[in-house]
């Protein structure tokens, strides 16, 4: 698991779903700006929050194609999301204890 830095999860993000760089960067600046006009530091530990869940889940690809077909099953809205729901609950919380959050 990279460093829960800005960067670290930039070249993390680059490398694992390139796809989702103009996500990151956006998060990234709206991050920043948030964090200079309210004069804290609690939207850049948000970002780092959510980037750091998306890397960890990322580097297990059967972990984020899992995540994948639960979030399918659940928009599908065909049968009772419960199972699907606590399955993703779980999967975020093993990411949130693998990036130390």
């Amino acid at each position: 698991m990279p460093a829960l830095t800005p960067g670290a999860l930039r070249t993390a993000v680059e490398s694992l779903t390139p796809s989702r760089m103009p996500a990151f960067v956006s998060d990234l600046v709206d991050a920043t700006t948030s964090a200079q006009q309210l004069q804290s530091f609690a939207p850049l530990r948000t970002f780092v929050h959510t980037w750091g869940v998306f890397v960890a889940i990322q580097r297990r690809p059967a972990r984020a194609a899992r995540l994948r077909h639960l979030e399918e099953v659940v928009s599908a809205g065909l049968e009772d999301p419960a199972d699907a729901i606590a399955e993703i609950r779980k999967i975020h919380a093993d990411a949130r204890a693998e990036a130390g959050l």
